[in-house]
């Protein structure tokens, strides 16, 4: 058994996939929104299929929902699968 195998199984066996998920979420969200979005960011969750976002800035938030379709088309296309199928911005 190879090193990846044993790590898949190990993640399977533990559930651990869902946790791992969010972490990448969180991840992809700061590499694809930049400095000026994630120094507004104070949470990223990701519940089921749902990413909730937490932003300090009304305007930046207003700004961003007008384009949820395309955030999450690209950060399902920087995980490599379709994790989120809505984005909640509060």
């Amino acid at each position: 058994m190879s090193l990846s195998d044993a790590l898949k199984e190990f993640v399977d066996v533990n559930r651990l996939q869902k946790g791992l998920d969010g972490i990448d979420v969180k991840e992809a969200w700061v590499k694809l929104m930049g400095n000026g979005v994630n120094s507004y960011t104070t949470n990223v969750q990701l519940k089921n299929t749902i990413l909730y976002v937490q932003l300090s800035s009304s305007v930046l938030r207003e700004e961003l929902s007008y384009g949820k379709e395309k955030i999450i088309n690209l950060l399902n296309e920087e995980l490599g699968k379709p994790l989120i199928k809505k984005l909640v911005l509060n």
